[in-house]
């Protein structure tokens, strides 16, 4: 799922880029919309801008207007929002709030705790075994360096 988004997609006659997970704009505004819920109504544009910026206490030269509705657009293309009527109100559709969920949690509870590991560097491999939390971190970081491989070549 994580690679079929990040893919771009066509949307009429232009071509919209993909949604990655390291995208910490997109990460953001996810998490705002999740929090959201699915409002009967929608939010409006602004209220969206406002939100994120509160939330995670961005100035509006940081995270501006047109970066939120270039972010929408991204979303809206990929069928993870949609516009309610014919205002610029927003929702997550039924697919966008199980894929955003998926994306929140897995930026959270994987790249998240990766990232802000107690490891200052790359452990290096011993001839000791491993305790269970090393073993568990040269797992992820051989993935990850096997996925970097992978988008090198």
């Amino acid at each position: 799922m994580f690679q079929r988004l990040a893919l771009p997609i066509t949307s009429g006659r232009t071509k919209v880029p993909g949604i990655k997970i390291q995208d910490i704009r997109m990460m953001r505004l996810m998490e705002v919309l999740l929090h959201g819920g699915t409002q009967l109504g929608g939010r409006r544009t602004a209220q969206i801008h406002e939100a994120v910026r509160a939330a995670f206490g961005l100035s509006a030269e940081t995270y501006t207007l047109t970066q939120l509705r270039y972010d929408l657009r991204k979303l809206k293309a990929h069928g993870l929002l949609q516009r309610e009527g014919r205002g610029y109100r927003y929702r997550l559709t039924e697919k966008g709030t199980k894929v955003v969920a998926m994306f929140v949690l897995f930026h959270q509870r994987i790249c998240g705790p990766l990232a802000n590991t107690l490891f200052q560097q790359r452990p290096q491999q011993t001839s000791k075994p491993p305790v269970k939390i090393e073993a568990a971190y040269h797992k992820a970081d051989a993935a990850i360096q096997n996925l970097i491989d992978l988008l090198a070549a």
